[in-house]
């Protein structure tokens, strides 16, 4: 019991704590202080149904129907290459990043960007869902599930101390230029999450 809770603790670490779209966004909002725990309940819960859904056996229907990933992949290149040429184009406007500023982007549009964020990114199904169901189901039909919620835990306190943690780092980006440098590398890195997924 303990062994496949751990072993599912240490494998959704392993493949949650990586630079991606859905961590650099749930960075930025930790550092602005914007809807956090709108952000973090978002991917948190996202993860717990995604990580039921590969144990449960979703995966084996998502890897027969190619298609499905296919068509979230585009959706995913399209929706990370706007987010990323957005953070570009912010980031050209320091005045616009002052910590005064922050706190005008409103609850729905944060909540609709995390959600696209998690749901349109075909590395989530290739992660969580397959390749973590595939790993859950050498544990055994009990021992799959103390698995999951290894995993769920996991990805609970990867998100809540990435987005809550992040606020430590606010002295560090009190200033427009710290602003401009970390839209920058968020608008960076969402391109080229959009290349790599466009060339498949």
């Amino acid at each position: 019991m303990l062994d496949s809770t751990f072993t599912g603790l240490v494998t959704g670490l392993s493949l949650i704590v990586a630079i991606g779209a859905q961590n650099a966004y749930v960075l930025r909002q930790g550092l602005a202080r914007e809807h956090v725990g709108v952000v973090v309940a978002i991917c948190t819960v996202s993860d717990v149904v995604l990580i039921t859904g590969g144990v449960a056996g979703i995966g084996t229907i998502v890897e027969r129907a190619e298609w499905v990933l296919d068509v979230v992949r585009w959706l995913g290149v399209a929706f990370l290459t706007w987010y990323g040429v957005a953070s570009l184009l912010r980031a050209r406007r320091a005045d616009a990043l002052h910590a005064a500023a922050r706190g005008s982007a409103g609850v729905r549009g944060v909540a609709v960007r995390a959600v696209a964020l998690t749901w349109l990114n075909p590395h989530v199904y290739l992660d969580t869902v397959l390749l973590l169901g595939s790993i859950a189901n050498h544990e055994g039909p009990t021992g799959r599930w103390w698995f999951a919620l290894g995993a769920c835990v996991a990805s609970a306190a990867w998100f809540s101390a990435l987005g809550y943690g992040a606020r430590r780092a606010g002295r560090l980006l009190a200033s427009p230029r710290a602003w401009q440098v970390l839209d920058v590398l968020i608008g960076v890195t969402m391109l080229a999450i959009a290349l790599m997924l466009a060339r498949g």
